[in-house]
């Protein structure tokens, strides 16, 4: 049986691997967060990976608080860019396999045609610079790390958009949505579906060449103010969806007004079927 380590096991990717781990019984996860095991500090992944045998590591642990970024700077790049250095570095000694989960907030958002993994670059945020430096500093250290580039998470864990418009719902008869921004919700308990089987198909072709960045959303295009009607009609809600432009909602950092994924490489490597977003959102509602 393989150890696989998740960090960030308390966030929405991480308690979707719980789930999904039922059908990977040949994987022992060992799930971790910043009160077991603070991955900004080599000496407590030194003596971690030591005492546990680790065979892989899913880095689901993020700065994610895209606004308070722009002002805290320093432990931002901390945690999405050093302390991934580190992970690459201990798993590199050990030679485990690293996973990094990174964003569609690496890209600009000015392009309109769904992101490559080999388009350009050009974070527009505090948030967005930090985790491209993560997926450079990871994947500089050892070529066989794999990124992988998410985009809209959303799951019935910690706070997610489709929660947070369930709460307003229930409070407000009138509700304004950004309808200038697309892209594609992501359902966490797919994506960590599509992690696992990543890691049993390099376990089944471990000569592979596998490293680099893969993108992974669930399919189809949408926008905020289409994905919370959404979420009206399939909740029953009675709550009025308006739509607005994003210039009437004042954020620190700026957001990607275009950040479709291409998963056409994901796919093809991996064989991994990606379920369209509306169908995962009703699966997600019913387990809710």
């Amino acid at each position: 049986m393989k150890n696989i380590l998740i960090t960030g096991g308390n966030g929405q990717l991480g308690q979707s691997l719980k789930n999904a781990s039922a059908a990977y019984p040949q994987f022992n996860l060992l799930f971790t967060d910043a009160g077991e095991l603070d991955i900004t500090n080599a000496d407590s992944l030194a003596a971690y990976f030591s005492a546990n045998q680790i065979d892989a590591c899913i880095n689901c642990a993020a700065y994610t608080a895209v606004d308070k970024a722009e002002s805290d700077e320093e432990n931002a790049f901390l945690l999405n860019f050093q302390a991934v250095l580190s992970l690459a570095e201990i798993c590199t000694q050990h030679n485990a396999q690293l996973i990094h989960i990174s964003t569609d907030y690496v890209f600009s958002g000015k392009q309109n045609v769904p992101y490559t993994e080999t388009d350009d670059t050009d974070p527009q945020s505090i948030y967005g610079a930090s985790k491209l430096r993560g997926e450079a500093a990871a994947i500089g250290y050892n070529p066989d790390t794999i990124v992988v580039r998410t985009s809209w998470l959303y799951s019935e864990y910690a706070v997610n958009f489709v929660k947070r418009m369930q709460e307003l719902m229930r409070e407000r008869e009138e509700l304004n949505v950004v309808f200038d921004q697309a892209g594609t919700p992501t359902y966490a308990g797919d994506l960590a579906a599509a992690l696992l089987h990543i890691l049993q198909y390099k376990a089944d072709h471990p000569d592979a060449t596998l490293g680099g960045v893969y993108h992974y959303s669930n399919e189809g295009v949408t926008s905020w103010y289409d994905f919370a009607v959404t979420i009206k009609e399939l909740t029953a809600a009675t709550t009025k969806v308006l739509p607005v432009t994003s210039d009437k909602y004042k954020t620190a950092a700026a957001r990607p007004a275009y950040s479709v994924l291409n998963k056409e490489k994901i796919r093809n490597t991996f064989g991994i079927h990606i379920p369209y977003w509306r169908d995962s959102l009703v699966k997600c509602l019913r387990r809710m």
